[in-house]
């Protein structure tokens, strides 16, 4: 990979923050995944969602089989945090930079995996469960979707994401080998 072009290229896009990481320092939990479980409305309704990404134990393996990693964050206002359907309609600016950056890696010759906002709503009616995703070149399973607190991640790199105010932080995990 020619990281000099890269970061050049990222420079160029509106990226609040990144970092290069080995996938070995992500934490997975369990926890993360019963958040999904119990306060997500797609729970069991897509293929970037669970049960339909695997159970944690095959996301983990999945993650690891890729030995580096592109952490991606993004900002956006909007006027009440605490409206979250309001909060998860400004995702649309963030998939579509998680997909360039994805290009970008892909244009060196990496194989990416990545992993995003998404609960993915590609398709008005996803085929989950009856039949296989008509998208999965294009459907970004959600980060929490594998188990992976991101924000111990973020930590770690000093990666902020609370910024205040009405301020949300969308992240985006690349994946690469």
């Amino acid at each position: 990979m020619d990281r000099a072009l890269l970061e050049a290229q990222l420079a160029e896009l509106p990226i609040a923050q990144y970092e290069f990481f080995d996938t070995d320092e992500l934490e997975f939990s369990q926890r993360i995944r019963m958040v999904c479980e119990l306060e997500c409305p797609r729970y069991g309704k897509t293929w970037a969602c669970p049960p339909g990404v695997g159970s944690v134990e095959e996301c983990k393996a999945r993650c690891l089989s890729y030995p580096r990693g592109l952490l991606i964050s993004s900002l956006t206002e909007v006027s009440d945090l605490a409206d979250i359907e309001a909060c998860l309609a400004t995702r649309g600016p963030h998939e579509a930079l998680t997909h360039q950056v994805m290009d970008l890696l892909k244009a060196q010759g990496l194989e990416v995996y990545g992993l995003s906002t998404e609960s993915c709503a590609l398709c008005e009616n996803c085929s989950y469960p009856h039949g296989p995703c008509r998208h999965k070149d294009k459907m970004l399973p959600c980060v929490e979707s594998h188990g992976i607190i991101v924000t111990a991640l973020a930590e770690q790199y000093g990666v902020v994401y609370d910024y205040g105010g009405n301020i949300v932080t969308w992240f985006s995990l690349l994946l690469y080998r």
